[in-house]
């Protein structure tokens, strides 16, 4: 399918690997110049590097931390009108709530539901003005079932989540859709790391590989997703064609999740 978006413009932040890599790379090869956003210089450039020679694609590239003023700022200075948003940011530390200061949260807050909300606010107007928008936010499966001691990332994007929906229905009329992707185990650095994390705690009861080999068997889908899937989901939903969904939470999880709605 031909998704129309040929030619469009996208900022995808948090994206030199990973998901929002993944992201990325799925909108370029849909002829999308692509602005790209990380930390890491390095990384980020050889993200790049990887997407035009796969591609051909016009990618952009700033280095800077997305969840600062100053960071969001080069950001749109390199991309100061997108067609296509794709707001990402790395999660909040796990652990148990009775730890977390108030500094813990209000990271958390800043990260995962303020700075998402600040590049909207930044790009949603001129998208309404030109008649065409897609703002892609990557959240969590944890908003739709949450876990235990990812309660930073719960109440965060939860609160990210209750905004959308609400601005969601007020922009699509003008054909901007915002909606969020929601992933569950996706095989990306961030899922090895907490792997080994959890068998260095375990004390060596458990390897690594076998709290992975566990967790693929109890899923489902008897596997990891992969970023590539994940990618074009999120390239369909910036799609010309997906211009009557909107305040949307797609659950990507192989199916763990057992409920209705």
């Amino acid at each position: 399918m031909d998704l129309g978006i040929a030619g469009r413009s996208a900022l995808v932040c948090a994206s030199s690997k990973g998901l929002g890599l993944a992201c990325a790379v799925a909108l370029a090869r849909e002829g999308v110049a692509v602005t790209m956003t990380a930390r890491g210089k390095d990384a980020l450039e050889a993200a790049a590097r990887q997407i035009r020679d796969a591609t051909g694609a016009a990618v952009t590239t700033v280095a800077g931390d997305i969840t600062t003023p100053q960071g969001r700022a080069l950001a749109l200075a390199a991309c100061p009108n997108p067609d296509i948003l794709v707001t990402n940011a790395g999660g909040p530390k796990p652990g148990d709530f009775r730890e977390w200061s108030r500094d813990d949260w209000i990271a958390a807050v800043d990260a995962n539901m303020l700075t998402p909300i600040e590049l909207i606010k930044a790009t949603v107007d001129g998208m309404m003005a030109r008649g065409f928008g897609r703002i892609v936010n990557i959240t969590s499966g944890a908003v739709k079932a949450p876990i235990d001691i990812l309660g930073l990332s719960n109440g965060a994007r939860s609160g990210l989540t209750g905004f959308v929906a609400g601005l969601a229905r007020s922009t699509v009329a003008r054909n901007v859709t915002i909606n969020n992707l929601l992933p569950g185990p996706f095989e990306t650095e961030r899922l090895f790391a907490t792997a080994a994390a959890a068998a260095a705690a375990n004390g060596g009861g458990k390897s690594a590989e076998q709290i992975l080999a566990a967790r693929r068997a109890a899923n489902p889908a008897g596997r990891f997703g992969t970023p590539a899937e994940f990618g074009d989901a999120c390239a369909w939903l910036c799609s010309a064609q997906a211009g009557f969904v909107t305040g949307q939470n797609l659950l990507m999880d192989g199916g763990a999740y057992p409920g209705t709605f």
